[in-house]
């Protein structure tokens, strides 16, 4: 059984899931919302008391000022005060994409309350050797979108992440709904520039207690995601943990992804 919650913080409302039992999980997106993580969250729910969110601005979080910023440390914080309305002193925590940046925040923000981080294919283009020319990129996909609006964007946006749009599956039947329209404005107005410029506390990530571990999908040779976790988890001194598929695996391959998370984790 799934139960929703409100938690009102500073300049927000943050609804999120918890769903299972056992020692706490959080599952992290951004700017995917927690209806992304349902099937893996489902399959994690047995062994795992699991926690899935809505990061603020997207979907049922909201904020006082829809004109505020996301940045990592912010959302960071967000999950923090998550963990203090569930009583929790500490929990592990998986984060995909933009969410793998709000894990990397919390650990050397909140020391303490991380046991284990699992990274998965953090978006960090500033550790890049062509990071001025990929701001430039991430620059031009925020004029494209106010220019030409979302779809022009997005087109952008996975040509510069490396996705063979030839093999993409078809998108769903039916214009996108409000919220995915929301969501996405939110996602390159407010929050884009912010995740993919973090720069990591490398000293507070391999100082702390919490153990850091990077993951990359098997199916993610081409993309720009598995460049930046290479050299996260090469500046970290670790080895990459392969997931089923390719960025969005757990998406596709929740059972197989849930499993070697599962052992991670252990």
């Amino acid at each position: 059984m799934t139960t929703n919650h409100v938690l009102n913080v500073p300049g927000a409302q943050l609804h999120y899931e918890t769903r299972g039992t056992g020692p706490l999980l959080l599952l992290l997106g951004a700017p995917m919302p927690a209806a992304d993580f349902a099937s893996l969250a489902d399959m994690l729910a047995s062994d795992y008391t699991v926690v899935t969110q809505d990061p603020r601005g997207i979907a049922g979080s909201l904020l006082d000022d829809p004109e505020q910023d996301s940045t990592p440390d912010l959302r960071a914080d967000d999950v923090a005060a998550i963990l203090d309305a569930l009583g929790a002193e500490s929990a592990d925590v998986f984060g995909s994409s933009g969410g793998a940046v709000t894990g990397l925040a919390l650990v050397t923000r909140h020391p303490g309350r991380v046991r284990t981080l699992v990274a998965h294919e953090p978006p960090l283009l500033d550790l890049l050797p062509d990071a001025a020319e990929r701001r430039v990129g991430v620059e031009d996909m925020i004029a494209t979108f106010h220019r030409e609006g979302l779809g022009p964007a997005w087109m952008k946006f996975m040509i510069s992440a490396g996705f063979d749009l030839s093999a993409a599956p078809a998108p769903p039947p039916g214009p996108p709904s409000e919220q995915d329209l929301a969501n996405g404005a939110r996602f390159f107005d407010h929050e884009l520039r912010g995740t993919t410029r973090y720069w990591p506390d490398f000293a507070g990530l391999t100082s702390g207690a919490s153990r850091v571990v990077i993951g990359i999908g098997v199916a993610s040779g081409g993309l720009v995601t598995h460049q930046t976790s290479v050299e996260l988890a090469k500046r970290l001194g670790t080895t990459p943990v392969e997931f089923p598929g390719d960025h969005g695996g757990f998406l596709g391959l929740p059972k197989e992804f849930g499993e070697v998370l599962q052992k991670t984790l252990a």
